[in-house]
């Protein structure tokens, strides 16, 4: 869940229409959308989803999110992000306004009430950060092979409105996928490590669990038209069976670059 910003000689514009399914031990518990708009010199992206299946029945939730930003010497220069969660007990929005890498404003709606044992985010942990969402796609440098190993030889460092992470990528392998809808070809599969470093409660279990695990990965495909991945499925082992979030539909298509307009 990265992205790498590196130039390229020339602008590259696709999009993505994308739904997804999650399950955890085999059961479907929620269904999400995601779509990615990216032109020559800006982009966007926005998802949403909610609880499915069974899990509906003790808990509905839902939520959103989306990113934009422009688009720099075919790099994603993120500007702004939002966030909202709706449960039966409450709704939250997360608004982050960012500028070249530095979140220059952030807030959480419902203000949340002051922890002290939670780590503060100081300001030289809001520099040289990416979004969630921006931070999901992951660029591969160069112009060479776009699905093998430099797919995954980097990380990179996410705040979320609430908490600064990092997270690292290690190659395992290159499979084939088949969406139910769409998409059909090479996956990249990246080893994925998380590492918190500040905004957290360090005695919270699930915060040690994820820091700790190792059998986490992610399986990355392209967006037509561009050498930028974005996630096809995503594993994380838990304690009560292995939870997936994978692509049942991934539409993807390229269009040519914008030629200025003439007199």
């Amino acid at each position: 869940m990265l992205l790498l910003a590196v130039p390229q000689a020339a602008s590259a514009q696709g999009r993505l229409d994308a739904r997804y399914e999650a399950t955890l031990a085999g059961i479907p518990v929620g269904k999400g959308a995601w779509t990615i708009e990216i032109a020559d010199d800006q982009f966007s992206a926005a998802a949403s989803g909610g609880t499915a299946g069974l899990l509906k029945a003790f808990s509905r939730g839902s939520g959103t999110s989306a990113s934009q930003g422009r688009v720099v010497n075919g790099a994603l220069v993120p500007t702004g992000y939002t966030a909202t969660t709706v449960t039966a007990k409450k709704s939250e929005s997360i608004r982050m306004a960012l500028v070249n890498g530095y979140v220059k404003d952030f807030a959480i709606d419902p203000q949340p009430p002051v922890d002290a044992d939670r780590i503060p985010v100081t300001d030289a942990h809001r520099h040289g950060v990416f979004d969630p969402m921006t931070g999901s796609m992951l660029r591969v440098p160069g112009n060479g092979e776009l699905m093998g190993p430099d797919a995954c030889h980097a990380g990179q460092a996410i705040f979320d409105g609430r908490m600064r992470y990092e997270l690292k990528l290690d190659f395992k392998r290159v499979e084939s996928v088949r969406a139910e809808k769409g998409y059909q070809g090479p996956a990249v599969v990246c080893a994925i490590y998380f590492q918190p470093v500040s905004g957290y409660i360090p005695d919270r279990p699930v915060i040690k669990y994820l820091a700790a695990q190792r059998h986490m990965e992610v399986a990355f495909v392209p967006i037509a038209g561009t050498r930028i991945l974005v996630p096809y499925r995503v594993v994380v082992p838990t304690p009560l069976g292995m939870a997936v979030l994978e692509a049942t539909q991934f539409l993807t298509s390229a269009a040519p670059p914008r030629v200025p307009k003439t007199q």
